[in-house]
């Protein structure tokens, strides 16, 4: 395996830094002021996506783009260290068209829609012109297993009609949102898919102005109001023509699996972008901050915190490297490896953003728990991130899974690895 990223991976992020420090970073304060003024997007954004496009700097993901298609075409491994260097900023994906949740919406569409379903979603959401949302998550039911789902879709017609609750739905609040992918299941009919539980489920696209869609409310997330909106959702006998369903009718579960791998990547670099940053801010802090007449630096306890927190990030950007590897490398691994890959990289980042922050924040003191560092907000995702895209007991058992289908296939093999008295009394005979 070679974590090396390409010379022209390592040339787009010097630019990407660059233009970062440039333009976003002194804008950053304003942009807070303009959210809390309701201002949202605020009003030199578009200006910063123009300029990002110019240079260069858009749909740094995707790379099986197609010609005519505005980006980058990195492959994932290439792409990694792009979204760590943009996670630093909470909001400056959004300027360099690479946010969640369109990037996982894009290679959706890129992969399974109709050319006329490409042409009406697909090439706005590359220009970066509309936003979209991914409509998963339930209140009601256990969201991380899909099979639990509520949200029904049937066919009556020429139509889909779809009915039920969703929540935690990032995005629709902004004001750009105009495409909801929504993950619903069939209701019987004669030309279902087999009615197994992984064949059950279908995608629907589904204007966000269609009649029958409420945005109920913006939920905050720990006190946190995020202005892009983790919105809960009701669809009321919500009618679309036949002709926006995505992909075939019961393979929404199989979409959804591959979604989950790339997007996984970018979640978990720009996280391992923020561990990095509060890190970096804790070291500073403790350099300048006295008590007792000693630096904090001078601690033990602080040293301890720092140089836990630098291992544990390396490790951590090392294995999402890995699974970012496999992932553009599909023919070295088996499928359920693959998988358990991926289920791992999200528990990894998970404990590592709480663990981070929390020393940076205990570093700080009480301007830790402030808006006056980007901290308080690292850590509210950090322990969100335990439960958002499903709970880490269901990746722990998946990756237990794995590890247990290995351990039958090689049942008995490491009783050569026992020493038994017997063993011990009757030593084999060595031959020349």
């Amino acid at each position: 395996m070679d974590f090396e990223h390409s010379p022209r991976a390592q040339a787009l992020q010097q630019q990407l830094e660059h233009f970062m420090q440039r333009y976003l970073l002194p804008h950053n304060a304003a942009w807070h002021q303009a959210v809390l003024q309701g201002q949202y997007p605020p009003p030199f954004l578009e200006d910063l996506k123009t300029l990002a496009r110019e240079e260069g700097l858009w749909n740094l993901f995707l790379p099986g783009l197609r010609e005519g298609e505005p980006g980058t075409r990195l492959d994932n491994l290439d792409y990694a260290p792009l979204a760590e260097t943009m996670g630093r900023l909470h909001w400056a994906s959004e300027v360099f068209n690479c946010s969640a949740p369109d990037t996982g919406n894009m290679e959706l569409l890129h992969r399974f829609a109709t050319p006329a379903q490409r042409e009406r979603w697909l090439t706005p959401l590359l220009d970066g012109a509309i936003r979209s949302a991914f409509a998963m998550s339930e209140p009601d039911v256990a969201s991380s297993d899909p099979t639990n789902l509520q949200t029904t879709v049937r066919r009556e017609g020429d139509d889909l009609v779809l009915n039920g609750r969703k929540w935690f739905i990032t995005g629709v609040a902004h004001p750009g949102c105009r495409l909801l992918i929504v993950m619903a299941r069939n209701t019987p009919d004669d030309t279902a898919a087999p009615d197994t539980k992984h064949h059950q489920h279908s995608m629907v696209l589904v204007p966000l102005d269609t009649p029958g869609v409420e945005v109920v409310r913006n939920i905050s997330v720990v006190h946190h109001h995020a202005p892009e909106g983790h919105c809960e959702i009701v669809f009321r006998q919500v009618r679309v023509p036949a002709n926006q369903l995505l992909g075939g009718w019961g393979e929404g579960f199989a979409m959804a699996q591959a979604r989950l791998g790339p997007g996984r990547v970018h979640h978990c670099m720009r996280t391992i972008g923020q561990c990095e940053l509060a890190l970096e801010l804790a070291t500073e802090r403790a350099l300048e901050r006295r008590s007792f007449g000693k630096t904090l630096a001078d601690y033990a306890n602080v040293q301890e915190w720092i140089a836990a927190s630098r291992i544990e990030i390396d490790q951590a950007r090392l294995l999402v490297l890995r699974c970012a590897w496999l992932l553009d490398h599909p023919e070295r691994v088996e499928p359920a490896a693959l998988r358990a890959q991926v289920a791992a990289i999200k528990v990894v980042a998970a404990g590592l953003q709480t663990r981070v922050v929390d020393r940076a924040m205990q570093i700080f003191g009480a301007m830790g728990l402030s808006p006056d560092t980007p901290l308080a907000q690292f850590w509210t995702w950090g322990r969100a991130l335990h439960l958002l895209d499903g709970p880490d007991e269901v990746h722990l058992r998946s990756v237990a899974r794995h590890e247990f289908d290995r351990a039958r296939g090689r049942l008995g093999a490491s009783a050569a690895y026992f020493t038994t008295p017997e063993q011990m009394r009757t030593p084999p005979h060595l031959s020349a």
